[in-house]
């Protein structure tokens, strides 16, 4: 592999906070202020997604939100204009979801948001909200989430991707609604 000085935040631990109320209302801005910055794209839609927008739910201070767009083909014009308040892209071969283009917001050298950029159509977009939505109205599955997600962030404090594959299992489980007493 390359040998190369990540930044800072590129690199930082996985740390799971206890829940803040706060996040409702950094999701909230987030969301207002994407959608300011990404509808001279045609970006219609952002939610706020992930641990942060799930009530009551340990979480990494890192606010989650996704974007629909129709099209990938301004995405230098689009990581550009993002650029300018603090969001750096994730070249594709680096974050290896090709479904999706990341960017990680950046602040005091450390994150504090992600988002998603999706095209229309992508799958991923209402199974996060799905997701979301299962947990916010179920407290035993939040309950559960929550100590699987401790025990990851111990288990694999420097390595984000065995975190989020630690998870993965768990995620299919309330997007097939079995533990809901749901039918596919």
């Amino acid at each position: 592999m390359e040998n190369r000085k990540w930044p800072k935040w590129a690199v930082e631990a996985i740390e799971i906070e206890p829940p803040n109320p706060d996040w409702t209302e950094m999701g909230r801005a987030e969301v207002k202020e994407l959608l300011h910055s990404l509808s001279p794209f045609g970006v219609k839609e952002v939610e706020h997604v992930g641990s942060t927008a799930i009530r009551d739910l340990p979480a990494k201070p890192i606010i989650d939100v996704m974007a629909m767009i129709s099209s990938f083909d301004d995405l230098d014009e689009i990581a550009g204009r993002l650029g300018e308040d603090q969001w750096h892209f994730v070249p594709v071969e680096l974050d290896i979801r090709p479904w999706r283009r990341f960017f990680i917001k950046v602040e005091n050298e450390r994150r504090v948001a992600h988002l998603h950029l999706m095209l229309t159509g992508e799958p991923r977009w209402a199974q996060q909200r799905s997701f979301r939505d299962r947990l916010n109205i179920n407290p035993s599955l939040r309950e559960e989430y929550a100590e699987l997600k401790k025990h990851l962030a111990h288990q694999f404090p420097d390595d984000r991707e065995a975190y989020s594959e630690g998870k993965a299992a768990f995620i299919q489980r309330v997007l097939d609604g079995s533990e809901m007493g749901e039918r596919k």
